[in-house]
């Protein structure tokens, strides 16, 4: 299986070589994938490289599931529906305005973990990945991104934490808090 890069607007697919350093970043649209952006950004800025925003993706049913019954229809379908997902991400990232650094945005057919860390194939990038705490049962059923990344990437990987907007509405769910009612 391939990549195959989805070009967005103001996009040329996976960015060649120019001598600048690059900080991959992987995009869901999840606050914790939002807040690796930001970080990687920042990192971007101080350290004069670009950012390439990664969105992976896999057609419906999985890999196996399309190799046993393909539909070129479906296919892309999923793809142009990645491809969406990451501009809405990137919009709900920076409002529409511009991030202050050189971007470039792909969406890459693949598992997540071993997609991004083709897409950060170089020793002087800097993987971003939006790491937390999962219940026992999520990580049993979907093995944690970021650790395969770890083991696996051939450059730095920054793990951020979650955002504190995810933790408390991740509290919430678990512990409902009684509300409280006003009557006049």
């Amino acid at each position: 299986m391939a990549d195959e890069p989805t070009d967005l607007p103001g996009t040329a697919g996976v960015p060649g070589d120019d001598g600048r350093g690059r900080v991959v970043v992987g995009v869901s649209g999840s606050l914790g994938s939002l807040a690796a952006l930001h970080r990687a950004v920042a990192e971007a800025r101080r350290l004069d490289a670009e950012v390439l925003a990664v969105h992976c993706w896999t057609p419906v049913g999985g890999e196996f599931g399309y190799r046993r019954s393909p539909c070129p229809p479906l296919l892309s379908v999923c793809r142009d529906a990645a491809a969406a997902r990451l501009r809405d991400a990137l919009d709900q990232a920076f409002g529409g305005a511009w991030a202050g650094v050189r971007l470039r945005s792909i969406a890459v057919r693949g598992e997540t973990g071993q997609a991004l860390v083709r897409c950060a194939d170089r020793p002087d990038d800097l993987l971003v990945l939006g790491a937390g705490g999962r219940g026992a049962l999520a990580r049993v059923l979907h093995p944690s991104i970021t650790a395969y990344c770890t083991r696996h990437a051939t450059c730095p990987v920054l793990a951020v934490p979650k955002p504190p907007l995810q933790r408390e509405l991740e509290d919430l769910e678990r512990h409902p808090r009684t509300r409280l009612t006003v009557t006049a």
